[in-house]
């Protein structure tokens, strides 16, 4: 494909070739979400098997962050020598497979390992599918990567409710995470078989090792920053916000943030309808807007239900950033993979950070200031949308490629 460094191996008829690609690429999303989402149910267990503290716990749950940004770089490397089918099948198995391994872990020593390798697997395939999403939205020549960030969410509700029954059940979590492993592997298998078969032009060298990513990375990134932080922060402590600072009591403090992750997950799946039609800065910018009236609300609310209000703001506002984000810096230069990786990793770092970064401001004075910097930050998504611009969209956003079968489908 000319001016992307990649050759299309595979040579299906464009429409049916397309439509698979597109339902296949949204399958490993899937597969990928259901991954963290079993895991997450799981670590009460792997902290009561491993006999560590809170404290150790905590440590050792930076890991899967440090992992993936240490890897990252590494999958473009992959996909040069593997092709991108290959490399995705590759990358992916790893990640389904590493779910076992902390379930198996006999202690915190042989824990933090094990994270560091589950982290690497997971930013590895995250890269990989990501680069795989934005270029087959290029050629559909539609927006698709919030629908298929929409799948991730989906993939992690179902992990979740599926850790969560075996859970109750007091299933031993080896058991759970060995066969969910096994499953996931074979489905997601199964799944990059469609995707699409890119290879790298003959003439270009391998991408380095680990390189810095592009300065385009860096601003798309800091879009991706903000938008992360805040889920970091909704996720972590919309619960907490609403049982220390309005009084709530346990229950509806947990619905909240399952009411935010189901938000979150129904607006990524509508919107790429929401980007087709007004294209990805003003949808970026109208988001802005609404997480931060949600931040606003969460700040003056008085009782849960308008805070809650405002977390749900909150999660549409920022729904879509991220995988515009992606979209956008496989767009940015003659190396998708490696700016994706730069937006990938400011997003793993922000996600790190986040929930301590709520904490230690709550500690020093209070939950409500901790909220003014989200909401600060979501401002700041209005104010840089324009960095995700496409070129030859923004201006006709509905302007879109003739229309073909798949896109009437």
């Amino acid at each position: 494909m000319a001016g992307t460094g990649v050759t299309d191996a595979s040579t299906p008829p464009p429409v049916d070739g397309l439509r698979r690609a597109r339902w296949a690429i949204a399958l490993v999303f899937l597969v990928h979400g259901t991954v963290t989402g079993n895991f997450a149910t799981r670590i009460p267990w792997i902290q009561d098997h491993t006999g560590i503290t809170p404290g150790q716990l905590g440590l050792a749950l930076a890991f899967p962050a440090i992992g993936a940004s240490l890897a990252m770089p590494l999958a473009g490397r992959v996909s040069h020598h593997l092709g991108a089918r290959a490399a995705l099948r590759v990358l992916l198995a790893l990640w389904t497979l590493a779910l076992a391994l902390p379930a198996l872990s006999p202690s915190g020593y042989v824990l933090c390992p094990a994270l560091l390798l589950y982290g690497g697997a997971a930013g590895m395939s995250d890269v990989a599918m990501n680069a795989l999403g934005v270029e087959t939205e290029n050629r559909l020549g539609k927006p698709i990567m919030s629908g298929l960030h929409g799948m991730w969410s989906a993939g992690a509700l179902v992990g979740s409710a599926a850790g969560t029954v075996a859970a109750h059940a007091g299933t031993d979590a080896r058991i759970h995470l060995g066969v969910a492993a096994l499953l996931l592997t074979l489905l997601g298998t199964v799944a990059c078989q469609g995707v699409l078969d890119l290879r790298s032009d003959p003439e270009d060298g391998p991408p380095p090792r680990f390189a810095l990513p592009p300065k385009s990375a860096l601003v798309i990134g800091a879009i991706g920053f903000c938008a992360v932080f805040a889920e970091g922060a909704s996720l972590d402590w919309s619960a907490v916000y609403l049982r220390d600072v309005l009084g709530t009591d346990a229950g509806l403090a947990a619905a909240s943030t399952t009411a935010f992750a189901c938000t979150m997950a129904v607006a990524r799946l509508v919107g790429d309808k929401v980007v087709a039609r007004f294209g990805a800065v003003r949808t970026v910018r109208g988001g802005g807007v609404l997480a931060t009236a949600g931040g606003l609300l969460i700040m003056t609310a008085r009782h849960p239900a308008p805070a809650m209000a405002g977390f749900a703001l909150m999660g549409l506002g920022i729904a879509v950033v991220v995988p515009l984000a992606f979209a956008a810096a496989g767009r940015s230069g003659p190396a998708p993979s490696q700016a994706i990786a730069g937006v990938a990793t400011i997003t793993y770092t922000s996600g790190l950070i986040a929930p301590s970064t709520i904490g230690g401001i709550a500690q020093a004075t209070s939950l409500t200031v901790s909220f003014a910097l989200v909401t600060a930050l979501t401002l700041g998504l209005a104010a840089g949308a324009r960095v995700l611009r496409v070129p030859g969209r923004e201006t006709h956003p509905t302007a879109a490629a003739p229309a073909t079968d798949l896109e009437r489908s």
